[in-house]
């Protein structure tokens, strides 16, 4: 339940959008505003970084719903020197899902700032179920075509398998859902185990973070770019597995954890780092991992940099926007007049 927000009328009675900084700080130390902890760290920072007497009404609303604003990242560079707070770690007597909330904090957030701040204010609901879906249905349709092929590795040997409706084929181009579905069928059991492994021990701590919206961007962004590019670079290929968008997640983590190196507290942090790229090097399909991975670190590492930001509100988020729809347009036309103008043979689709 969100906390009540004073009427506009009360705290800013001229109706000027800013409210006194007298009369806000009054309102907040006498505690008329029922808050998390956290919450009312940023709030009282808020106050003391002002230098004009005044607080915008606006913000005091995005910062009580928890929308994701400018003043959030003004209030945690004051309160980082002005806040003086034990460490998340030092808390004592927490339940299983607390600990386990705590852990996610230290794995994907830099500033313990920003991880009292998604301690605090973390709710199960809505809970990360994008991942946990795809991984579960990726699971369902490899038991289902294992069984009717009676074959659990290299299943795009076996006709049967490339006539499913959900393979990318350049044959079935036309198709345009299999430049998406073609995330749910693999290879093998290891691809397989390989994908669901990594999207589930990074995925659901990212969107338990970053939440549900802008991890399936960035994912389902990357299975997209995945097909697109091997449909440029390699024309006469299929294309099956998830890993696309699994190296958007990973490139985003991995390039997240370098540039906050220092502040990351993740444990052997760097044996983990080593392990990952050695397993994402070693898989086939390098056209369609390495457009991936290009997301990742393009606008996933945005995604992930912006805790608690309005990405809308960044010049660079419509620069990365742009260059994807660019992208995207290019692959269009490319896929409807290449082939033709290039003289491609395609093989007959099954």
């Amino acid at each position: 339940m969100e906390p009540c927000v004073p009427r506009e009328c009360e705290l800013d009675p001229d109706n000027t959008g800013f409210i006194a900084v007298e009369n806000f700080t009054s309102l907040v130390e006498h505690h008329e505003l029922q808050l998390d902890p956290s919450k009312l760290d940023m709030l009282l920072a808020l106050v003391q970084s002002n230098e004009e007497g005044q607080v915008c009404y606006q913000e005091l609303i995005e910062l009580m719903s928890s929308k994701r604003s400018s003043s959030f990242r003004r209030a945690i560079a004051n309160g980082r020197r002005t806040l003086q707070r034990e460490i998340l770690l030092d808390e004592t007597g927490l339940g299983l899902y607390k600990r386990f909330v705590r852990y996610v904090a230290y794995e994907i957030l830099p500033c313990e700032t920003d991880r009292r701040w998604y301690f605090h204010q973390n709710r199960l609901c809505p809970p990360p179920v994008f991942i946990a879906i795809v991984t579960i249905v990726q699971i369902i349709v490899f038991m289902c075509y294992g069984i009717m092929l009676n074959k659990w590795v290299l299943q795009t040997y076996q006709p049967d398998f490339m006539k499913s409706p959900l393979v990318y084929h350049p044959g079935h181009r036309a198709q345009v859902w299999r430049f998406f579905s073609y995330m749910f069928m693999h290879v093998g059991l290891e691809q397989l185990g390989f994908n669901a492994l990594l999207q589930l021990m990074i995925g659901v701590p990212l969107e338990m973070v970053h939440g549900i919206l802008r991890i399936s961007l960035l994912y389902m962004a990357g299975v997209l770019a995945g097909s697109l590019t091997v449909s440029i670079t390699d024309m006469r290929a299929p294309v099956v597995g998830g890993s696309g968008g699994v190296y958007a997640l990973c490139s985003a983590h991995l390039a997240n954890v370098v540039m906050n190196w220092a502040g990351m507290r993740c444990p052997y942090k760097l044996l983990r780092m080593i392990l990952a790229l050695v397993c994402m090097s070693s898989e086939p399909s390098f056209m369609a991992h390495l457009s991936g991975a290009v997301v990742g670190i393009s606008m996933g590492l945005l995604i992930l940099r912006s805790y608690e930001e309005s990405l809308q509100k960044q010049c660079s988020w419509w620069v990365i926007v742009f260059s994807f729809i660019t992208f995207l347009l290019f692959a269009i036309f490319w896929n409807i007049f290449a082939y033709e103008l290039l003289g491609v043979q395609i093989p007959p689709p099954p």
